[in-house]
C-alpha cells in the first residue's frame, strides 16, 4: 500500500479518494510525493490511455533508486543494468506530458524487399554502442522493465500467466512514441488462444494486421511482434516461427535469417533446448504480404523461467531459480543493448533492509580486475552491499539473509 502527500494531505492507494486525488493533482499539475521515506520523494500523475482511463501516479525520471526498496516505485540504480546507457537518449521521459519518446535502431517500414534505413549488423546485439538507440533486445528489455516483468515476490506465485503478461506489457506500452507514432498501434502481442473464441481472435488479429498489408508501390509499416516461441522449423519453403497462441497462422523466416539465428543467438537457443521449463520469448518485426503471410524482418530472442524471469545462461537461471525456490522478494537486472562482456548487476534483493542487495553472476575469463571495476561502476557510492558469485572457479555462495517480508508491489 503506498502513502502519498497531496500537498498537505496524506493519501494512501487504497482510499476511496485516492483516484479523486490524483486526477485533481494532474489538472493542477501538481506533484505528490511519495512516503516511503520520511522526507518524500516526488512523483508526477500521469493519464492512462482513453479519456476514461483514469490516471496513475510515477516516479519522476532517474529517481527510482532514491525510493526504498520495499516501495512499488523502487528500481534499481540505472547503472546496475542496461538501462543506464540508454536512458536519457534512446528513451526520454516528459513529465509533463507523460508520454516517453523512444530511438529506435531497426526499422519499422520498407519499400519492397528493402529497409528504409540501414538493418543492425545482428539481431540480438547492441545496434549503437553509444546507447542513443534502442536495439530490438533492447527494445524488449525496457517494455519487460516497465511492465514489472523483471519483479518477483511469493504472492506472485501461480498469478503470471500469459494473460497477465499481454495485460502488463500493453499497459507498459501506453504514451511511448517512436518515430511519432504511438507504439502501442504497432505493437502484436497475441492474445490468450481458446477454441470457444478461435474466430473472434482471428477478426481482432486479422483487422489489426491490415495496417501492415504490401501495397504494390507503397512504403510497408511493419508491426513488432511479442509473444512466445513454440517452434522455429522448416517449412514447405524456408523457414517459419510458430508462435504460441496462433496456432493457425506461422511467421515466414527467410534462409539468411535462419542462418543467423544459429550464429547470433545460439547461446539462446541452447539455454532453450536445455531444459522444458525455459519459455522462449521472440520480438520481432514482420510485414504481411498481400497473400496474408506475415513475414519477420528482424528478431530477437529472449529465454525466461517459469515465471516469465529472464535469463541469460544456465547459471542465472540457477540464481532466478534458487530465490524463487527461497522466497525472496528481488528485481532481475536487465542487458538492454549492453554486450555480454559488460558487467551489470544480474539481480537486486530487495527484502535484505536498507539499500536492495546487488547480486552479480561473473562469467568466466573475465579478470580480478574488471569485476571490481564493473561492481564499482554500477554501485559508484558503495552504498548497496555486493554478492559476487565466480562461476567458474566456485559453487553458489551463501545468499544474503532477508530481513522481513515485502507486499506492495504488484504483480
Amino acid at each position: 500500500m503506498g502513502a502519498y502527500l497531496f500537498g498537505s494531505a496524506r493519501v494512501t492507494s487504497e482510499d476511496e479518494g485516492f483516484a479523486d486525488a490524483l486526477a485533481a493533482a494532474h489538472a493542477d499539475r501538481l506533484r505528490p510525493k511519495c512516503l516511503c521515506l520520511v522526507h518524500g520523494i516526488e512523483m508526477y500523475v500521469a493519464r492512462l490511455a482513453g479519456t476514461d482511463a483514469g490516471f496513475i501516479v510515477k516516479r519522476m525520471p532517474g529517481t527510482g533508486s532514491r525510493h526504498a526498496p520495499d516501495c512499488a516505485s523502487y528500481e534499481p540504480p540505472p547503472e546496475a543494468s542496461g538501462l543506464g546507457q540508454v536512458l536519457g537518449t534512446a528513451i526520454k521521459e516528459d513529465p509533463a506530458t507523460g508520454e516517453t519518446a523512444l530511438k529506435l535502431g531497426f526499422s519499422m517500414s520498407k519499400l519492397g524487399n528493402r529497409a528504409t534505413m540501414p538493418a543492425p549488423g545482428t539481431p540480438s546485439d547492441s545496434v549503437a554502442s553509444d546507447g542513443s538507440k534502442l536495439s530490438l533486445r533492447g527494445l524488449l528489455h525496457y517494455l519487460w522493465d516497465q511492465a514489472e516483468l523483471t519483479r518477483w515476490q511469493p504472492g506472485f506465485v501461480g498469478k503470471r500467466s500469459w494473460g497477465t503478461v499481454r495485460k502488463h506489457l500493453l499497459l507498459a506500452a501506453e504514451n511511448k512514441v517512436a518515430r511519432g507514432e504511438a507504439l502501442r498501434s504497432r505493437l502484436y502481442i497475441p492474445e490468450p488462444f481458446s477454441i470457444e473464441q478461435r474466430d473472434a481472435l482471428n477478426a481482432r488479429r486479422i483487422a489489426q494486421w491490415s495496417h501492415a498489408v504490401a501495397a504494390p508501390g507503397k512504403p510497408q509499416h511493419l508491426m513488432l511482434l511479442i509473444g512466445e516461441v513454440k517452434e522455429i522449423v522448416p517449412a514447405r519453403y524456408g523457414y517459419k516461427a510458430v508462435i504460441k497462441h496462433v496456432p493457425d497462422q506461422a511467421f515466414a523466416l527467410d534462409d539468411p535469417l535462419y542462418r543467423r539465428l544459429g550464429r547470433r543467438l545460439g547461446s539462446e537457443l541452447a539455454l532453450w533446448a536445455s531444459a522444458d521449463t525455459v519459455h522462449m520469448v521472440v520480438i520481432a518485426t514482420f510485414g504481411v504480404s498481400e497473400a496474408g503471410i506475415p513475414t519477420i524482418g528482424e528478431m530477437s530472442l529472449m529465454p525466461v523461467t517459469p515465471q516469465w524471469l529472464p535469463v541469460e545462461d544456465s547459471f542465472e537461471r540457477q540464481l532466478v531459480e534458487r530465490l524463487v525456490v527461497d522466497g525472496r522478494v528481488f528485481i532481475k537486472g536487465l542487458r538492454y543493448n549492453l554486450h555480454r562482456g559488460q558487467c551489470l548487476a544480474t539481480a537486486t534483493l530487495t527484502d535484505t533492509g536498507g539499500a536492495g542487495s546487488l547480486m552479480f553472476v561473473v562469467p568466466p575469463g573475465l579478470e580480478e580486475t574488471a569485476v571490481a571495476d564493473g561492481v564499482t561502476g554500477v554501485n559508484p557510492r558503495g552504498d548497496a552491499p555486493v554478492w559476487v558469485w565466480r562461476r567458474s572457479s566456485e559453487a553458489m555462495p551463501q545468499l544474503p539473509a532477508p530481513v522481513k517480508p515485502i507486499s506492495r508491489s504488484r504483480g
